[in-house]
């Protein structure tokens, strides 16, 4: 354990932190992999999977959890497979 007091508040702090980025990171996967369950069996709902997966992308770009070229890739690979799959 640290023993500098503002070195304390760095590590509750960051037990906080990543408590959240963990949280946004599990919701974006729960969200990229249904949809690629609902791109296997339901090819009419995947576009609506395909939206929803990506404003969990966008919310966790937005909070600092993600890069946004990250999930701008992720978004372009699901819609590939969107796109391909229709085809």
């Amino acid at each position: 354990m640290a023993n500098i007091k503002s070195a304390q508040k760095r590590v509750r702090s960051d037990k906080k932190k990543n408590l959240r980025n963990r949280m946004v990171k599990t919701g974006v996967k729960t969200a990229v992999k249904k949809y690629t369950v609902v791109l296997e069996r339901d090819l009419q709902a995947a576009p609506a999977a395909l939206i929803s997966a990506s404003s969990a992308l966008d919310r966790a770009v937005s909070k600092g959890v993600l890069h946004k070229n990250t999930a701008s890739r992720k978004k372009s690979r699901m819609a590939k497979a969107l796109n391909k799959a229709r085809a």
